[in-house]
Order: structure tokens, then sequence, then C-alpha cells
């Protein structure tokens, strides 16, 4: 009975890691403002959360006594930076000025997949035949999305450069939860967001002072920037990874699957997106190749252990 009441814990700790990634998109679009009513620049939401994160995680790593990595561990940490406190929130910035959250929750629903394709590429671990058909599938239903949201907005039956920017954020987040998951073993999992955080400040702190605003800027903005550096950034992390600790990396990380309907839903109240048919059929369809897709797998424990969100 106490095992079970751990495993339910866990699994519940999972959905609210993911419910906090879910709204990340949401709350950037607000921090970041649209193309015709912009508000923050991305990058100053790039550098400003990655600030945000990286004090927080300076006061958890010196409380806990935390050991500093090994210049081994460097390299990896310093890859997970490029890739989730820099390239994602940055592409994903940008990209949302353009297109809804709605929208670009289809397209960050490959990132489970990405992630697993990268992991298997990089780190040299099994997919089968099966795996690579359904990444396919979902990477088609993805351009064939993009091509018919372009086409119903007018802009023609063509690719939009937003969701260029989108794969490539997708693409950026899951090298750095692959190379972070390098040192996950060693250092600790809420260690390596951390450790990913602080090493950042040196960037992130004087970036943030030479893309601060000029002008005036909404109040929900600079609420959407403490979310994303507090909770996407940081605290979403705690919960996600403690989660599939205590449910079991297997059990929790299959929550993924309602984090690109939770992040359309949010949108709702958030940003008054209104829930269109065609989004939520293609999110549908993506995470089912995501999940057709996981079951081809065979990825070491820790690889699992990353494959959220994300971010």
């Amino acid at each position: 009975m106490k095992n079970l009441h751990h495993e339910t814990l866990g699994m519940w700790l999972g959905v609210l890691g993911v419910a906090i990634f879910a709204v990340t998109l949401a709350m950037t679009r607000l921090a970041t403002g649209t193309f015709d009513a912009p508000q923050l620049s991305p990058w100053f939401v790039t550098f400003g959360r990655a600030a945000l994160a990286g004090g927080l995680s300076l006061v958890f790593l010196f409380s806990t006594r935390s050991a500093l990595p090994t210049p081994a561990q460097r390299k990896p940490l310093a890859m997970a930076l490029l890739g989730n406190a820099i390239g994602y929130p940055l592409l994903l910035g940008f990209a949302l000025r353009q297109v809804t959250s709605g929208h670009a929750a289809v397209i960050t629903a490959l990132l489970p997949l990405s992630t697993a394709a990268i992991a298997a590429l990089v780190l040299h671990q099994r997919a089968r035949l099966g795996f690579w058909v359904f990444a396919a599938l979902g990477s088609a239903l993805v351009v064939v999305f993009s091509l018919l949201r372009a086409a119903g907005q007018g802009h023609g039956f063509g690719f939009k450069w937003a969701d260029g920017l989108l794969l490539g954020a997708v693409l950026a987040a899951s090298v750095g939860y692959v190379y972070g998951a390098q040192v996950t073993h060693a250092l600790g999992a809420e260690r390596v967001i951390c450790w990913v955080c602080v090493i950042a400040l040196p960037l992130s702190v004087p970036g943030a002072l030479l893309t601060w605003p000029e002008h005036s800027v909404a109040t929900s903005a600079w609420l959407g920037l403490v979310y994303v550096g507090v909770f996407s950034m940081w605290a979403g992390f705690f919960a996600w990874y403690r989660g599939m600790a205590m449910g079991g990396a297997l059990r929790v990380s299959q929550t993924q699957l309602l984090q690109p309907f939770l992040s359309i839903l949010a949108a709702v109240p958030l940003l008054g997106e209104p829930l269109e048919l065609l989004t939520l059929g293609f999110a549908l369809a993506v995470m089912t190749t995501v999940f057709l897709g996981k079951r081809y797998l065979t990825p070491a424990p820790v690889v699992l252990h990353v494959s959220k969100e994300s971010v």
C-alpha cells in the first residue's frame, strides 16, 4: 500500500510538471507579444528567464552544499545550456510572435520523438525500424498541419518561417536534454538544471541588462517572464524529475502525451485563442505517433528520464 501511494504521488507530480511546462507557450507569447503588438524582446525573455532561474539555482546548490561539476561534466552541461537555456527559448520566442500558442503546441509535440531520435544517434541507443517510421509519420503530420494553416490564413500553400523556428526550437531542446542526460546519473536530475542555469549566469545577466526594454511594457508581459523563469525553467523540472523518481520513468513519462492539449487549453483563458478542431485533431494525431513510436524504442532509463518537454 505504501509503494502504491508513493507511485501515485509520483504520477501526480509528473502531471504537475507537464502542466507547468504546457503553460510555457502561452506565457512566452504573453511575454514577447505579437508581431503587431510586441512586448518584451525574445532576446530579453531568453536571458531574463535564465537569470531568474540561475539566481534560484544558486540558492538551491548552496543550501544543499552541492559539489562543483568535474571537468568531464562541463561539456555536457555547456551543450545543455546552449540547447535548453538559449536555443529553445530564443527560437520559441521569435516564433510565438508570428503564430498562436495552439499552433506551436502541435509543432513542439514532436519533442519526445525528437529527443529519442537524437539520443539514438548521439548515445548509440537502439531504435527499431518502427520507431523511425512513426517519427517520420509524426514529422509529416506537422508539415501537413503547417501547410494547411498557412493556406487557411491566406498565406498560400507554403511552409511558414515561424514553423522552421519551432522545429529549430525542438531540435535545440532535444540536443540539450540528451547531453544533460549524460551527467544526470552523476549529478542528480535537479542539480543538472541548476548547474546549467548557474553556468549561464555570466551570459544571462549581462544579456538581460543589455536587452532591457526601453519602452513601456504591459504587466502581463512581466508576469509571463516571471512564470517562464521561475516555473518553466526551474520549478517544473523539480516536480517532473521527482515524479519520475517516485512513480517510475516509464509510467510517468507517458503523461507527456497530455502536454500539447494542456498547452492548447491554457491559451484559451490566457490569450483568448479559440479552440480549433484542426489544431486539436492534428495534436491528437501527432501524439498518437509519439505514443506508438516510443513502443519501438529501447532506450536507457536516463533518456526516458529527460525526454519530456518541455521547456
